[in-house]
């Protein structure tokens, strides 16, 4: 029941404010202040591939790859308006990729051992059962493909700023789920460590080929007058980015 109410918290926020996220955190930025695909090449050469999104907004990273030549995209959301902005975006470029409102938790449909490549941009962190999730892309993919996601780094939830010095007022171990207040609306979230996210991907039987948690090159050379959250990145990851092969 609990995470039923999660679901649906979540996805009233995600319908109420999806014009709000248009095209934001999408492909080629991985994540806050982060190191780039252009930098990382993670996916490579995407060319007459299957790709899968878990969570796909508004379409944007989707497009990303189409326009690098994809043969087959589907996207995944657990918002209906979210879906609507991404079929008008990418109809708009002639694409039309397989859309579904579902949650990433749930049997929607999605073939299973098709794909070459699942990925996650910023999203996979609202996963109300982390395992069961990994479990299930694992299920999508072909033997030795290929599943890469970013999320917001758990230091980046334990630390504010505090007139120009770091405190630390969260505990890294809290994995509590969380009831937030963003744009005047609930949503529900958990602070998850690291070592949970790969626990998780080793139980779904991932080998896991790369760990990134980088501050983009911009940020770690500003100096002088800088905001609270450039203040943080120079000390600290705010985002990070996996990627793994199914065994």
């Amino acid at each position: 029941m609990k995470n039923k109410t999660i679901l649906q918290v979540n996805k009233t926020y995600w319908n109420a404010t999806a014009d709000d996220w248009f095209g934001v955190t999408a492909l080629p930025e991985y994540g806050v202040q982060f190191v780039t695909e252009n930098e990382l090449t993670l996916f490579g050469d995407v060319t007459g591939k299957t790709l899968l999104e878990i969570g796909c907004g508004s379409g944007h990273s989707l497009k990303y790859h189409a326009d690098r030549n994809a043969d087959e995209l589907w996207g995944l959301d657990i918002s209906q308006k979210q879906l609507e902005n991404a079929e008008k975006f990418l109809a708009e470029s002639n694409y039309f990729p397989k859309l579904i409102c579902a949650p990433m938790e749930d049997e929607c449909g999605i073939p299973k051992n098709y794909f070459d490549i699942v990925y996650s941009i910023y999203a996979i962190g609202w996963a109300t059962d982390l395992e069961s999730v990994f479990h299930r892309i694992a299920s999508y993919l072909k033997k030795d493909g290929v599943f890469i996601f970013s999320w917001k780094h758990p230091l980046h939830g334990c630390v504010n700023v505090n007139e120009g010095q770091l405190i630390f007022d969260k505990s890294y171990f809290d994995e509590e789920w969380q009831t937030q207040i963003v744009d005047g609306m609930e949503i529900m979230l958990p602070n998850r460590r690291i070592s949970t996210y790969i626990n998780a991907m080793t139980s779904a039987g991932f080998i896991i080929e790369n760990m990134v948690e980088q501050t983009n090159e911009s940020t770690m050379q500003m100096t002088g007058e800088i905001n609270d959250r450039s203040r943080k990145a120079l000390k600290l990851p705010l985002s990070f980015v996996f990627k793994a092969r199914k065994a």
